[in-house]
């Protein structure tokens, strides 16, 4: 079963489910206590017991499960905690933001996303009316985000999980890319996904729970050529949150950053601003990447969906991931990029400890 079709149960509440239904539940139950679990397991229902059980304040509870493949047509879930949940998601229009809605939508949560233009506030609303909601936002105006977040909190509901997800790619060596276009980079990227953490953060803290994250890229653990402005934002991401779990923890609010590999997506379609290139010099290494990559747009290994189911599991665990990284291509890379830094400073180590007082405070 796809946990984008599926919904929350728990014992004793007198839940809308046919007998074929209750016989699926009767055998995930005697499956998940044999294995010595508790609770009740998450089962597939249609969209209308879904919506009953969304509308009865009875029926909110919280399930433990994990995502772990059984022979038939649903999981057994196991190890979390999920309830009903109120998002806020930036750039929801396409790509990884508007899959990251679908899950949550399709599991019953409550989405605020927040899209450029009332076309894309119609559309997305549509989706799943009186549970999406839109609403047009330039993330790079911080009154306006703060406004936005303030907003929601008093008219839609608090915040559970906020997730910074609008951004686009800048394409072009580094040589080559004006410095008025690195600067729009990092305003987007960097700048609006900061605005919208410390909008939602000071509500998170006074209720001492929330779950922010940011959708980085594996381009902000690894660089390749090309890419410096877009992975130079990411990597300045990386490092605001990291610092920013270690800070938040003691309120019980939890930091991830989202890694993602090559999507099926629009990032190196619409949302990739080329640079042209003006220099010959660069031409041997970079046209080559350039037009792989122009070619591979549509058939990235990534699927969108999926991304969206493993960004929901992570928000139902009591202890999420300070960094996902989603895709085996992402996985691979990164990998090799941190591998190459740990020889770097196994082969330059002793000359890093040259540079010490012989007496001094170590951190």
């Amino acid at each position: 079963m796809n946990l984008m079709s599926s919904t929350l149960l728990s014992e004793g509440t007198g839940t809308p489910f046919d007998e074929p239904q209750r016989e699926q539940i009767d055998t995930l139950r005697e499956t998940w206590r044999s294995a010595g679990r508790q609770g009740t397991p998450r089962v597939p229902v249609d969209r209308r017991a879904h919506k009953n059980l969304h509308n009865d304040d009875k029926n909110r509870r919280h399930v433990e499960f994990e995502l772990r493949e059984q022979p038939g047509s649903f999981r057994v879930p196991a190890g979390g905690t999920m309830q009903e949940q109120t998002w806020l998601i930036t750039g929801v229009s396409t790509g990884l933001g508007r899959a990251f809605a679908q899950a949550a939508l399709a599991a019953g949560h409550t989405v605020v996303g927040t899209v450029r233009s009332e076309k894309d506030l119609r559309a997305f609303e549509e989706l799943e009316p009186g549970h999406a909601h839109g609403r047009v936002l330039d993330v790079t105006d911080g009154d306006a985000v703060s406004n936005v977040i303030t907003e929601v909190e008093q008219n839609v509901g608090a915040l559970d999980v906020v997730i910074a997800d609008a951004g686009y790619g800048v394409e072009g060596t580094f040589e080559e890319t004006p410095l008025a276009e690195v600067r729009r980079q990092f305003e987007v990227n960097v700048l609006g996904t900061v605005a919208t953490l410390q909008a939602a953060l000071p509500h998170m803290r006074r209720r001492r729970h929330g779950h922010l994250m940011a959708v980085t890229s594996m381009g902000g653990l690894m660089a390749v050529p090309g890419l410096s402005a877009y992975c130079g934002s990411k990597f300045a991401l990386e490092g605001i949150l990291e610092a920013l779990g270690k800070e938040v923890a003691q309120f019980g609010i939890h930091v991830t950053a989202i890694e993602p590999g090559s999507f099926r997506t629009d990032w190196a379609g619409r949302s990739m601003a080329r640079v042209a290139q003006s220099i010959d010099d660069y031409d041997e290494l970079f046209a080559p990447i350039r037009e792989a990559r122009q070619k591979a747009s549509g058939n990235q290994l990534g699927n969108p969906a999926k991304a969206g189911e493993a960004v929901l599991h992570i928000t139902s665990v009591d202890q999420p991931p300070a960094h996902l990284v989603l895709g085996s291509d992402a996985l691979r890379l990164v990998t090799a990029a941190r591998t190459a830094v740990d020889e770097d400073i196994r082969a330059w180590e002793t000359l890093s400890r040259t540079t010490d007082f012989a007496e001094g405070a170590q951190l």
